[in-house]
């Protein structure tokens, strides 16, 4: 490009070698400064070399490069112009930080002549993300030198290699912060296609701690927190030990598998007998994990390949171990099976659903007939309550789908009722805030129907769903990918119900600053942003709405008692 101003060169050389390294999504934001960026991506979406999000909010967009990130396991860039919009990137980055999501945030800024003297737009970007970035880089302004091009790649390759992890903090956020000098922008010559080369697959981190040998003869569960992975199901399968699995585990399937962990853990013939814990992940659904964790008399051995930060309850972790296998033995049959027949009866206990009764259906008695029918009938009129919620996304949801589950109330009632299923699911538990739910879930619907299959469901509270509702817009040009939003609507925030607080406060003080009440109309907010709108308040109208046909995107609201 012989008449392409500095900053059109660099934005252009930065971005090809983005996508040689194997960069396949960008997400743009619009802005003055960041043009030459953002016009090098438009150009780059041309050609057939990456695919092109356009958002016009920056922290809609940093959680849309999130999901995208999370479901293809490569980093997924943000292009934002200076000032506030960087800022507004913070809580993706920080969720991104803690869950170990690649991501490449490129921010535009002022040369080192507009910075300090209060010129428009301009505020102190360079290590704003502080310690959640795996890599931080303050770019001086292009000049024009015939090594800039060079320059730039050389940068992107060190930050895709600190973004996917090649270093002992493990995955996670790299924040290039690009000064940028008029002309801010030049045109961009016709470009070719650009293909990704070979590079070595480091997208699941690196193992950077020792592995671990384990003994057989203690009472052990094997605990898979938010991330654990299938090895987690692999080594309560070959220990034989209950497996206490979180639905976003990705572990929650298995024989072994142990639903009502909660109740057994509290009981003392059950958790009381724990003599050994092996942790896989970030668990944070329950109280009585972290209790088990901090016990005296329990070892606890937390597998964690890499990273700097660990999940270690009281700081009391025996070992702390890259990999854990067990020696060759005989499996303790009565202890496992103690614990997942003790669980069995536990959710039949909870269960609602009572099977149809074939032989009444065929009776050749009228009134036995009836009687099945109004059954029936009654079952499909049943009000949905939590539980009827969660078991029924969770039954309409299949391995090509997948689900996101939003950080409230609605995914510890889904932790504690659906039996095992090998299904995708997701929920941002890094840090566990409500932020950017519905954007998450947009980017990994786009990323995992690239190939055209599956549908997302996306579960979440009414204020969760409120506190992204920007995200329902998507950009212009851009198809909407087929995703269900299903908001349980309670009206406030019942998941402070629960807390200890509800029992000694005031009534009104709580609902006002806690419950935060809530009477949004749903219905107007789908027709606003353009989305097809349902509304399931019986267990017949819900099973209607979760199979319905699924083109773009649907917005699903469930009353539910408080």
């Amino acid at each position: 490009m012989p008449d392409a101003g500095p900053a059109t060169t660099y934005s252009v050389a930065l971005l090809e070698e983005f996508v040689r390294l194997g960069v396949q999504d960008v997400v743009v934001c619009p802005g003055s400064r960041s043009q030459a960026l953002a016009l090098a991506a438009a150009a780059l979406e041309r050609a057939g070399s990456i695919r092109l999000h356009v958002r016009i909010d920056e922290r809609v967009a940093g959680f849309l490069a999130l999901g995208l990130a999370i479901e293809s396991g490569v980093p997924a860039a943000v292009i934002v112009t200076s000032g506030t919009a960087v800022a507004n990137l913070h809580p993706a980055v920080l969720e991104a930080h803690h869950s170990g999501v690649p991501l490449l945030l490129l921010t535009a800024d002022r040369p080192d002549e507009l910075r300090g003297i209060r010129s428009n737009q301009t505020t102190h970007q360079a290590g704003i993300f502080g310690l959640a970035a795996r890599l931080t880089r303050d770019v001086p302004a292009p000049m024009g030198a015939p090594g800039d091009a060079a320059s730039a790649r050389t940068l992107a390759r060190l930050a895709v290699d600190a973004a996917v992890g090649v270093g002992p903090a493990g995955a996670g956020p790299v924040h290039l912060n690009l000064a940028l000098r008029e002309p801010l922008s030049t045109p961009i010559a016709v470009l070719d296609r650009v293909e990704p080369v070979a590079r070595p697959d480091v997208s699941g981190g690196r193992i950077t701690r020792p592995g671990i040998l384990l003994e057989r003869g203690k009472r052990t569960v094997v605990i898979a927190g938010h991330g654990a992975g299938p090895v987690a199901e692999a080594l309560a399968h070959a220990g034989g030990w209950p497996l206490l699995a979180e639905v976003s585990s990705g572990a929650r399937y298995g024989r072994n598998l142990v639903v009502a962990y909660r109740e057994l853990l509290s009981d003392p013939e059950f958790g009381g007998r724990v003599e050994r814990a092996v942790v896989y992940g970030h668990p944070t659904l329950s109280r009585q994990v972290p209790a088990l964790l901090t016990r005296d008399g329990v070892e606890v051995i937390v597998v964690a390949p890499s990273g700097d930060e660990v999940y270690n309850p009281g700081r009391r972790a025996a070992h702390i171990v890259g990999a854990a296998t067990v020696v060759d033995g005989s499996i303790d049959r009565a202890w496992v099976g103690s614990w997942v027949q003790a669980s069995r009866r536990i959710s039949d206990e909870k269960s609602q659903d009572v099977a149809p009764d074939l032989e009444a259906a065929q009776s050749h008695d009228p009134a036995t007939r009836l009687g099945y029918v109004r059954s029936e009938f009654q079952a499909i009129r049943a009000r949905v309550d939590r539980r009827m919620l969660a078991l029924a996304v969770w039954g309409a949801t299949w391995p090509h789908d997948r689900l996101v589950l939003g950080a409230s109330r609605l995914i510890r009632d889904v932790d504690a009722a659906v039996p095992g299923k090998k299904i995708r699911v997701h929920s941002n538990r890094g840090l566990a805030g409500i932020d950017g739910t519905v954007a998450t879930a947009l980017g990994i619907a786009v990323a995992s129907q690239a190939d055209g299959a599956g549908v997302t469901r996306v579960l979440l509270g009414d204020l969760t769903l409120l506190h992204d509702v920007g995200a329902l817009l998507g950009g212009t040009g851009e198809a909407m990918p087929r995703i269900q939003v299903i908001v349980g609507n309670d009206g406030g925030g019942t998941i402070f119900d629960g807390l200890e607080v509800a029992e000694s406060t005031e009534s009104a003080d709580f609902d006002r600053v806690l419950y935060t009440p809530q009477r949004a109309d749903f219905a107007a907010l789908a027709a606003a942003y353009g989305w097809t709108y349902l509304k399931a308040s019986t267990r017949g109208e819900l099973d209607q709405a979760l199979t319905a046909p699924v083109a773009s995107g649907t917005l699903i609201e469930v009353p539910l008692e408080r």
